[in-house]
């Protein structure tokens, strides 16, 4: 006879959502269980969040805090659930993202199914072209500083499910360890953790509410794409974006969110046809740079046109990637243990920045090629203090092998 529970939750539920846990991988939390060591015992273990998540009795451990370096140099805190925590949050969200994700606006890009970054940047590069001026918005902090309040009035509004309601207050209240860890773990008044796996989820329910829903219905004429908390707004006239910008900014405020107004701007997209001059004609989104840059026709007439490639930032954080695999000291390797070490993350690179204006991937590859012509120089002391010489192996052995390094296969 099965026990009575407070809530319906199916146990191939939670099992589905370990799974996907799985795939997702991820660090362990604040109780350094890994994903190996939870599935040691994973039967008993998903017993025990099923029962104690079906009793109404399971409450969250509080979040490991990981600092990570920012493209500014800065450092963003990122809040890392345990293997268990991410597991019941999984199971949330599977069970209201079906219905969820339907409400949300079609130019609602990130974090969502059959949805991509490259969507957005292609719809993006498709609106620039029609449409004269952006609003390149940065909201200040957004993660840290969403309303609890407003959000659990969404949440309530459109979540059916008790159980969910109840999980999610507790997960946005989860005590936040102190960096010093000298004094108690402080619960949170606002904001969502980065790095919970129903955060994004959140977060695109609140910005639905707040802006998505609001542009559509106040300026239908202004169409944006949002990935996250990551905004552009179209407008066809400067006057038109001073005048919208304004309003987004009291919009956000009534939602209790500022705008960075150091990084929010208005940019002119320039371009063959468009010659005004302007402070502002280039804007970064999601790793891209848009801005004017050379194009041909299909007859190969040579033109001006507003597109996207890999952003300066992007291209500084591969170099510093790079440089933290230490090429020059794994001269002990052979350079066909160099390629598999490195090519699966530079697939990744290309797959994501060669998908627009590919030809500015060859900073990147130039990036690569040093890295192996320093490897030649340590390794060999025939070429040791010549440039030329190292380059000219490393062209060699591309000549006989030149899908060795993913990299080579940039044209």
């Amino acid at each position: 006879m099965n026990e009575a529970k407070s809530f319906s939750i199916a146990k191939e539920l939670v099992m589905e959502a370990f799974q996907c846990v799985k795939v997702n991988k991820g660090s362990q939390g604040i109780d350094n269980v890994s994903l190996q060591q939870f599935e040691e015992k994973l039967e008993d273990n998903l017993y025990k969040l099923w029962n104690r998540m079906s009793s109404g009795c399971y409450f969250p451990k509080p979040y490991k805090m990981v600092m990570i370096p920012k493209s500014n140099g800065k450092l963003r805190q990122l809040s890392i659930p345990t293997v268990e925590d991410r597991i019941a949050q999984m199971v949330a969200k599977l069970t209201i993202e079906p219905t969820i994700d339907p409400i949300f606006h079609p130019d609602s890009y990130g974090y969502r199914p059959n949805k991509s970054a490259h969507q957005a940047l292609a719809m993006t590069r498709q609106r620039c072209w029609r449409y004269p001026w952006v609003i390149d918005l940065d909201i200040q902090g957004f993660f840290d500083n969403l309303d609890h309040a407003l959000l659990m009035k969404a949440v309530k509004h459109h979540v059916k499910e008790k159980w969910v309601i109840l999980y999610i207050e507790r997960w946005i209240k989860t005590p936040i360890p102190n960096p010093d860890r000298t004094a108690s773990p402080t619960v949170p008044t606002k904001g969502i953790a980065q790095g919970g796996v129903i955060s994004p989820l959140l977060a695109n329910l609140f910005l639905h509410i707040a802006l998505d829903s609001w542009l559509r219905k106040e300026f239908p004429n202004n169409p944006f794409e949002r990935y996250a908390d990551d905004v552009i707004v179209h407008t066809q006239t400067e006057e038109e974006a001073i005048r919208l910008l304004e309003e987004i900014s009291k919009r956000l405020k009534k939602c209790n969110l500022t705008l960075n107004l150091e990084k929010t701007k208005i940019v002119y997209c320039k371009q063959a046809g468009r010659d005004k001059d302007y402070p502002h004609i280039q804007f970064d989104f999601l790793g891209y740079t848009f801005r004017p840059r050379g194009a041909k026709t299909k007859q190969g007439i040579m033109f001006l046109s507003f597109l996207p490639a890999i952003s300066h930032k992007a291209i500084q954080h591969i170099q510093e990637k790079v440089r933290s695999w230490k090429v020059r000291t794994r001269t002990l390797l052979p350079l066909t243990a160099l390629a598999q070490y490195w090519n699966p993350i530079v697939r990744g690179w290309i797959q994501y920045y060669g998908k627009f204006y590919a030809s500015a991937l060859h900073k990147v590859k130039n990036i690569l090629d040093r890295m192996l012509i320093k490897w030649v120089q340590t390794k060999y002391k025939s070429v040791r203090s010549s440039f030329k010489k190292a380059n000219r192996l490393i062209q060699l052995i591309r000549n006989q092998n030149p899908i060795l390094f993913v990299h080579w296969t940039i044209k």
